[in-house]
């Protein structure tokens, strides 16, 4: 592990290398890495066409050339979605489980998360300072930039004012693989001293498949009870899976 680090910390800072290790890097007959001139390439296409344009292997290169200026990344792009699947997965994963990966040293997992933080920054501008009802789709663009990638449940509640604008996003609970302990006096205690109006609950299930448990459903009857004791409506649940949402009132349940 050590000697991963001092690899890592020698990567990101070249111009602390001695003449011998430099002139190594540019190969014994001095010709320039070949890793840089792919670098070049990979940017300019990134320049012209757009992350769109790229296979995640490749946008994930570009994000790692930021914490390893000085190395061929390739490999390491391509065990990174070995382990975790996808794009998002590995902006997303558990910095213990990042390092757990050989060549992922402290640098590549401040520039994930620092990724992984502002994409749900720009998700969350999307609802500020407009009726959530009427943002559906950036609510649930929001709600799948920060759930749908985890891999324990997580639950949360969106506090909405009397115009259903949200005042506050909060998680309640952090479960496991396939439960997340909710406790409905504490949503209403929360709610109460946000002077809220309205809420929504969200959750996500790292199995990919949105449909509800019973515990669920008992779950959300439960909080919507202790609103109505309160004068608080209950616009909706909503469960996140992979691709794809279920809405409580949409499918009845509310």
């Amino acid at each position: 592990m050590a000697r991963r680090s001092d690899e890592l910390e020698e990567a990101a800072l070249p111009g602390l290398l001695g003449p011998a290790r430099a002139s190594r890097a540019k190969g014994a007959a001095g010709e320039r890495p070949h890793h840089l001139g792919h670098r070049e390439r990979l940017r300019a296409r990134f320049a012209e066409a757009g992350g769109e344009a790229l296979p995640d292997y490749e946008l994930l290169e570009l994000v790692l050339f930021l914490a390893i200026p000085q190395r061929d990344v390739k490999p390491l792009a391509k065990t990174l979605l070995a382990e975790f699947g996808d794009f998002n997965r590995v902006v997303t994963a558990p910095p213990d489980r990042l390092q757990a990966v050989s060549g992922v040293g402290p640098m590549v997992v401040h520039v994930l998360k620092l990724l992984e933080a502002a994409a749900r920054r720009l998700a969350r501008a999307r609802l500020l300072d407009r009726p959530v009802l009427s943002s559906w789709q950036a609510l649930l663009d929001y709600c799948h930039t920060a759930m749908s990638h985890r891999e324990t449940e997580q639950f949360r509640v969106l506090y909405l004012d009397r115009k259903n604008r949200l005042l506050a996003d909060e998680a309640q609970g952090e479960g496991t693989v396939d439960h997340v302990p909710v406790y409905p006096r504490e949503v209403m205690r929360r709610a109460l001293a946000l002077n809220a109006s309205a809420l929504i609950l969200v959750h996500n299930h790292p199995s990919g498949d949105p449909s509800p448990s019973r515990a669920d459903i008992d779950m959300t009857n439960r909080i919507r009870d202790a609103c109505d004791t309160f004068g608080i409506v209950l616009h909706d649940h909503l469960v996140i899976g992979k691709s794809r949402e279920l809405s409580f009132r949409a499918e009845g349940y509310l």
